[in-house]
């Protein structure tokens, strides 16, 4: 029997329940319930999937049908006339159910997920963090806007994305259509969509966000490094490129006194790299390249032109170079500050 057919009156009494519309589903619903049994108030809450109102009126909260948001009705529906919603803080996408539940439940979600108070500093870190990586692409495709100008034409098709594979999940044409089917479908999708979203809640948590404090303690101690604060230097390597530019506009630092070099230890080779820190994260332009000379050399004929025992290499490019110490990629940094 299908969560459709099941009469109200059949529904625990005091078991909650989630509703959405049967028939194809698609990524934004999907996540919607996953997220929602993450939640306390319906973590034990019945699904129903139908577009009867009769039966939608019995549940306790609706998502992705019905024509209503009103959060305090817990009606989370986006395909009204006249729906404008938007995640705020800088984002401009419209939402779809999928962000519609995560903006007005996340960070509960993510508080339960890592057992810290709401409270906590990284709880909305982490909330705004993971609406942009993964939510708002979601939200995007499903209310059909584009990531670029419709008069451009792209080179290639994209159909690895989450919202394809959960698309993909449906039944084909030829295939049964019946709603135990497509329910169960639904369930496989929707698990499918939520085990991405805590694997990456995960990855930001336990990875990602210990990387932004050894990024922040770099780039407080730097001048401790070098006087004129250009050069930062990790004991460990982490991921810093993201962090630096999000952290440098925080904290307002004046571009004379941003950081153009970053010296970190390339642990599976037991030395040491110097990276020449790009314009922006995505760029292959370095704020300062190495310098010209020293590109393209590597060995001993980098260490004699350079005057720095213990040379690797330099880049062709000048945007990385390395040295098999600490003090050896420190010297070359200092150096190629002053050249």
């Amino acid at each position: 029997m299908s969560t459709e057919d099941h009469p109200a009156k059949k529904m625990k009494m005091d078991e909650k329940v989630i509703g959405t519309h049967n028939g194809t589903f698609h990524c934004d619903e999907a996540l919607a319930v996953f997220l929602l049994k993450r939640t306390n108030a319906y973590a034990n809450a019945g699904l129903k999937r139908t577009r009867d109102p009769a039966v939608l009126n019995t549940c306790d909260i609706v998502v992705d049908v019905g024509g209503v948001y009103d959060e305090k009705t817990q009606r989370f529906d986006h395909h009204q006339r006249g729906f404008e919603e938007i995640f705020g803080h800088g984002f401009t996408t419209k939402l779809s159910s999928a962000g519609l539940v995560y903006k007005h439940f996340g960070k509960e979600i993510i508080s339960n997920r890592l057992q810290v108070s709401q409270d906590d500093p990284k709880i909305e870190t982490l909330w705004l963090k993971l609406y942009r990586e993964y939510i708002e692409a979601i939200d995007a495709i499903d209310n059909g806007i584009s990531q670029y100008p419709s008069d451009l034409k792209p080179r290639y098709r994209i159909r690895t994305d989450v919202s394809a594979r959960v698309g993909f999940l449906n039944p084909a044409w030829n295939e049964s259509t019946d709603s135990e089917t497509v329910d169960a479908k639904f369930m496989q999708a929707s698990a499918l969509v939520g085990t991405e979203f805590l694997n990456r809640l995960d990855y930001y948590a336990n990875a990602w966000l210990p990387a932004r404090d050894l990024v922040l303690e770099g780039l407080n101690k730097r001048k401790e490094v070098d006087p004129s604060g250009r050069i930062i230097l990790f004991e460990r390597f982490a991921p810093w490129k993201e962090h630096l530019f999000e952290l440098e506009e925080s904290l307002a630092i004046p571009d004379n006194e941003k950081p153009i070099y970053v010296l970190y230890p390339d642990e599976t080779a037991s030395n040491w790299r110097i990276q020449a820190v790009p314009v922006s994260p995505e760029s292959f332009e370095s704020r300062k390249a190495l310098p010209e000379q020293w590109r393209g050399v590597r060995d001993d004929a980098l260490s004699q032109l350079s005057g720095v025992e213990g040379c690797i290499f330099v880049h062709a490019s000048g945007f990385i170079g390395g040295n098999k110490t600490k003090e050896g990629v420190l010297r070359l940094a200092n150096l190629a500050l002053n050249m």
